[in-house]
């Protein structure tokens, strides 16, 4: 069966002070219709940018699709025409941002801001436009529906603005959903809410789900696969609990060492947290020819340092690029 979005080869680079670096390096994956997926990494691992690529969003004059192919439905969106990707944009594949107060523009209401995109969209009256955002406000659970549809953002709690970004994301019902951190800033009762709300939104709606995080507590909670990025690379790729449970990669192994508790499987808490030393390369060291997590690593050998490793294959889907994955 055709995946619903296949992410071939792809090479983004970003121009800066420094010179031109290859923010996404050679980057694969596939989603198929009703999965969801997740890619998790530190910042600065080129997981939003993955994103923005998808969305047609890459930042203007700096930032460019190099190489590779992002094909949705069949349909290649990385020659597609501006407009074309305008009406994709929102109607087949959505995206809810990590900061809504940046998102939500402050002078217009809520519900105009979601009565916008349906208008846009699907050509709907005013009135039927406005009728449908109540609607959308009460599907994602904001109590007083009709009475807060005339509210500002600023009227609104970080939670709740958060779930203004679900409803116009899912103004359209989208096929492809993009969360990028969804749950940044709010406390724990209230991420519990979101991730609540998403996996109802996907059951109710069967629309695909790629999200964005660096906590692995919460690609437990949402997804079913994963893909650990590292210095704008893949460094692993399969199943959530195949990985938690198995990791290939000592990246991967170091993220998840840093959570007291992931799985249900795991009866006991980790007592002992350990951390990930030191910090992701800058932009200038992204496409070296070699592993760019060799200073971080305590497995690394001078083959790591002369030489880029290959993805390896493992059973059950899963993938590692990394030259002692069978160690790990």
């Amino acid at each position: 069966m055709e995946p619903l979005l296949k992410v071939e080869n792809l090479r983004i680079e970003l121009t800066t002070r420094a010179g031109v670096a290859p923010v996404i390096d050679n980057l694969s994956f596939e989603l198929g219709a009703g999965e969801s997926i997740s890619f998790v990494g530190e910042s600065g691992c080129g997981k939003s940018m993955t994103a923005l690529s998808i969305m047609g969003l890459l930042p203007e004059k700096v930032g460019r699709i190099a190489s590779g192919s992002i094909t949705f439905n069949g349909e290649e969106l990385t020659t597609a025409s501006p407009k074309r990707l305008r009406d994709i944009r929102g109607n087949d594949i959505s995206m809810i941002f990590q900061e809504p107060m940046t998102s939500l523009n402050p002078v217009y209401t809520v519900g105009e801001q979601i009565a916008e995109v349906i208008r846009a969209h699907q050509g709907l009256s005013r009135k039927a436009a406005w009728n449908q955002a109540v609607e959308l406000l009460d599907a994602v659970r904001i109590p007083n529906a009709k009475g807060r549809v005339s509210d500002y953002p600023f009227q609104m709690s970080g939670g709740q603005r958060q779930r203004v970004m679900i409803a116009i994301a899912l103004a359209c019902e989208p096929k492809i959903l993009i969360a990028d951190e969804p749950t940044t800033a709010l406390d724990v009762t209230v991420q519990a809410q979101i991730f609540d709300l998403l996996n109802d939104m996907k059951r109710q709606t069967g629309a695909s789900i790629i999200m964005i995080t660096h906590d692995m507590g919460a690609v437990a909670e949402m997804a079913e696969r994963m893909i650990v990025m590292y210095a704008g690379r893949k460094a692993e790729e399969g199943p959530v609990e195949q990985i938690i449970e198995h990791p290939r990669h000592p990246y991967t192994r170091g993220l998840i060492s840093c959570v007291p508790h992931i799985m249900s499987s795991i009866s006991q808490e980790r007592h002992a947290l350990t951390e990930v030393p030191g910090i992701v390369p800058s932009l200038s060291d992204f496409g070296q020819n070699r592993c760019l997590f060799a200073s971080r690593c305590n497995m690394v050998t001078q083959k790591c340092v002369d030489e880029r490793p290959p993805e390896k294959p493992f059973a059950n889907g899963q993938k590692a690029a990394c030259w002692f994955a069978e160690e790990v």
